[in-house]
């Protein structure tokens, strides 16, 4: 592991330099850019007291975590077929539940829908990417072509429908995740 490399990372994360660091700490600017470069090793007391001003602690320092993807394929997708309310979903970021937010893709066939959701905590966002849907909301219905978006605070009932003789596919964005 390259600590100095890492603590610098995590200077730069906080948005500090390497005086203001030193500042903080009660040490020159030439021992942080030493630290940084591998030139010297910190006591663990000065090592705990740099993590603590960065915002982290020796186990999450040291922690061999993987970093999370940022790309996902189309092999990663987990889709779900609901044959009974003719539509697909895929969900297109896999474990998205421990993220802010939850994205999906609806594919919703000719005289489908989405499953009716209760009034929950959050927002959701959603692109039409094909098609055209009607958005339920508070039982009022909204109409939504290819091209255009819908948002709203999920805190009434809302589904969405396909009452036209095409598919229509949906990118619909949860926060917090829900789907």
């Amino acid at each position: 592991m390259d600590i100095g490399k890492q603590i610098r990372e995590l200077r730069l994360g906080n948005g500090l330099t390497q005086e203001e660091l030193a500042n903080r700490l009660e040490l020159t600017k030439g021992y942080i850019s030493q630290l940084e470069n591998n030139l010297t090793s910190p006591s663990m007391q000065t090592l705990f007291s740099i993590l603590e001003v960065l915002g982290t602690d020796v186990h999450e320092f040291f922690s061999k975590e993987e970093t999370s993807a940022v790309v996902y394929k189309k092999e990663d997708f987990y889709i779900k077929e609901n044959e009974e309310l003719k539509h697909n979903i895929s969900w297109i970021v896999p474990n998205a539940q421990k993220y802010e937010m939850e994205p999906i893709l609806i594919e919703i066939e000719p005289h489908g829908q989405s499953e009716i959701d209760d009034p929950h905590p959050g927002e959701e966002f959603g692109y039409v990417l094909e098609g055209q849907i009607t958005l339920v909301y508070n039982k009022k219905r909204y109409i939504i072509k290819k091209g255009e978006t819908f948002y709203y605070l999920t805190n009434k009932e809302h589904y969405l429908l396909n009452t036209t003789n095409q598919v229509a596919k949906v990118l619909w964005i949860s926060t917090p995740p829900m789907f």
